[in-house]
């Protein structure tokens, strides 16, 4: 394995995108990751679709698009854990991991002896994360939690669609499953944490982690707007809390990204206009003036815009270094050329397929360049091969475990 992981092994027990996520990267910095899933039917991602990858001959595989894109790089294992020998495979892999992550149910492995008291046990120093809803204590720690759910309890969707009183006003989901995503990536950086505890101390431990305080926390500037001054932010469509003009304004023909950050750059900008005595305007002139006059001053501003179109606001506006840009669809995102030459999109061999496109991971290291071999494993492509490498079970003991159905 290449990548600045290359020393660790992570046993993936979750299912759905926040855990898969988290391992996804693991795997990308060069872990060895085992995806522990149901025999025959697999991480329910498999099956939501469509679209679903296509074999060599065109026609849909038993894998949706949306499993390829949280799975790549993982040893695919199937294990009933249901079943006694299946919790004994479990163990002998914890046994021989460094980190373990999990979405169960508060107490749901527990019963399996799987839970952290249980691995901890055979494996003192394992990095146990638990991923959940709410988290493994308060009231609402039994209740099951979904990204789209957690949007609406964490506040997303209060500062996220159009302006209230304007036409389609109302609450809206960010167009990915934001909160599982950020989740998984906290399980990331609090797991290496919890490495370099270890590796300072010899001791590991359980981290517990919840979709709830995720939203919350990566609330970010709108949670202290909200604590400093009392009063809930509103939404403000595309524009910014904090900035303005920062928002999709409309051209001539559609519409495109202007992000001005500062006042210089919003003098450059009304220049370029032809409305320059807004620059000038003590009403206008700094950040905070426009921001208290946004209602004012953005029809104005909308006014000038809409009197070019886009490629040309967006060529005068890059010339003279006013932040802006396209507003893509993700055909054109991946047709840009700024995305190609950073090579965002990787191929990998496919045992079914032929060959996967994946996204990259968009970390670059200078001295532990990963390598993307593994492609999203079909299921149970790697049952035999891990059972026999990592456990030393014979090709006997392996048949004797497919007939009892635990593998």
């Amino acid at each position: 394995m290449a990548g600045p992981l290359a020393h660790l092994k992570v046993l993936d027990l979750s299912r759905i995108l926040a855990g898969p996520w988290a391992g996804q990267v693991f795997a990308d910095f060069g872990a060895e990751v085992i995806k522990v899933e149901r025999p025959e039917r697999g991480d329910d991602t498999r099956h939501w679709g469509p679209p679903y990858l296509k074999d060599a001959a065109g026609n849909d595989t038993a894998d949706a698009a949306y499993y390829l894109s949280a799975n790549r790089g993982k040893k695919s294992v199937t294990v009933d854990i249901t079943t006694e020998a299946g919790q004994d495979l479990i163990k002998k892999m914890a046994a021989r991991c460094d980190i373990l992550l999990e979405n169960y149910k508060v107490g749901g492995l527990k019963k399996y002896g799987l839970d952290y008291d249980s691995i901890k046990a055979i494996n003192p120093g394992v990095i146990y994360c638990s991923i959940t809803g709410f988290g493994q204590t308060g009231p609402y720690k039994n209740r099951a939690g979904y990204d789209a759910m957690i949007q609406g309890m964490g506040g997303l969707m209060s500062v996220t669609g159009v302006p209230e009183g304007q036409p389609g006003a109302g609450p809206q989901k960010v167009g990915v499953a934001v909160a599982d995503l950020m989740t998984g990536m906290y399980a990331v950086s609090s797991v290496l944490a919890a490495v370099v505890h270890r590796q300072q101390t010899g001791v590991g431990q359980h981290i517990d982690l919840a979709l709830l305080d995720t939203q919350v926390a990566w609330l970010a500037n709108q949670a202290q707007n909200y604590l400093t001054s009392g009063k809930s932010p509103a939404r403000q469509g595309t524009g910014h809390p904090n900035i303005v003009p920062y928002q999709a304004v409309p051209s001539q023909d559609g519409y495109f990204m202007l992000a001005v950050g500062n006042d210089d750059q919003f003098r450059r900008f009304c220049k370029i206009a032809g409305i320059e005595p807004l620059a000038e305007n003590p009403a206008y002139a700094s950040n905070s003036s426009r921001v208290m006059a946004r209602d004012e001053l953005i029809p104005q501003i909308e006014n000038a815009t809409r009197q070019q179109n886009s490629t040309w606001w967006l060529e005068k506006l890059s010339d003279a270094h006013v932040p802006c840009g396209p507003i893509n669809t993700l055909e054109e995102v991946f047709a840009d050329p700024q995305v190609q030459a950073r090579g965002m999109v990787v191929e990998q061999e496919h045992p079914q397929a032929g060959k996967v496109k994946t996204v990259r991971n968009p970390v670059i290291f200078s001295e532990s360049a990963l390598d993307y071999q593994q492609a999203p494993p079909v299921l149970g492509e790697h049952t035999e091969e891990v059972l026999r490498d990592l456990l030393g079970q014979d090709e006997a003991q392996i048949n004797q475990l497919r007939r009892n159905g635990v593998v």
